[in-house]
């Protein structure tokens, strides 16, 4: 049985659990600059949790290919307000904090955050798997190769699951010996990977199980959808959904979404062919 332990309530992933996104960054790829103002803030998180969020994941960085690099302290000053305020009106929220910064980890969670998702798994902040093993909250790390804004110049791979695989070796045996222990994995799609990339991984994300840790899917609304069914991001919800079901079949325990409800919806009927 995979667990992990949010603020003292433990999360078990016999059933997969939906992560809401909330993006408060004016440059994101779907939803960026659609939340402004505190009662966007609070009236967004509350869909999310009426329809099912188990986490809300947070971030005010935008790490779309090619984002706008903001400096440590706008991140700073964007974010734990909408973390406090989160707090006070939902005070049992589970808040993730999409960060890679160790300092931001420190501030969010020490405002009430439950949980650090970080894009680079330590590789962009060399403090930061130290960090969060002193806070002693869960850790996603996420397999991506350079920085938002060069992670799409001609990634290259012999064998991407081989690669993503040992990867994940390599920083689970650093975070667990600095003494962190509820870890989350997330092969990260659409991050350093073409299209072919990524479906290639779908493909085997089974083999992800083998490292024994719960496992994140994130690829709503992502161009590895659109672009192959020539739309928008505006109309990639059905394949979103589609993918989101493959990567349950395959062992996924949490889905990070724009789309909460369609998202439970997919865990339950795969819930119920497991049943």
């Amino acid at each position: 049985m995979r667990t992990i332990n949010c603020k003292g309530k433990l999360i078990d992933f016999t059933t997969p659990k939906v992560m809401g996104i909330l993006n408060i960054t004016p440059d994101s790829f779907f939803d960026g600059g659609k939340y402004k103002e505190e009662n966007d803030f609070i009236m967004q998180t509350q869909k999310m949790l009426d329809e099912g969020a188990t986490f809300i994941d947070i971030g005010a960085y935008s790490s779309r290919p090619g984002a706008k690099h903001i400096t440590e302290k706008e991140e700073m000053e964007r974010i734990v307000p909408v973390v406090k305020l989160l707090i006070k009106h939902f005070p049992d929220i589970l808040i993730s904090i999409d960060t890679f910064r160790s300092e931001v980890a420190k501030a969010t969670v020490n405002a009430g955050a439950a949980i650090i998702n970080d894009i680079a798994a330590g590789s962009l902040d060399n403090y930061m798997i130290e960090t969060v093993a002193q806070l002693q909250v869960p850790y996603i790390m996420m397999h991506m190769k350079g920085n938002p804004q060069n992670m799409q110049t001609n990634p290259t791979y012999e064998n991407i699951t081989k690669e993503v695989l040992h990867y994940f070796s390599e920083k689970i045996e650093k975070a667990r010996a600095l003494g962190l222990n509820d870890i989350v994995i997330d092969p990260g799609f659409g991050f350093a990977k073409t299209l072919e990339h990524n479906y290639e991984l779908l493909q085997h994300l089974e083999l992800l199980q083998f490292l024994e840790l719960p496992v994140l899917v994130g690829v709503s609304r992502k161009s590895m959808i659109y672009k192959l069914l020539e739309n928008t991001a505006a109309e990639a919800l059905n394949g979103t959904t589609i993918v989101n079901t493959i990567a349950l079949q395959k062992g996924a325990q949490i889905l990070r979404v724009h789309d909460v409800k369609e998202a439970v919806q997919t865990v339950k009927i795969n819930q119920q062919l497991q049943a």
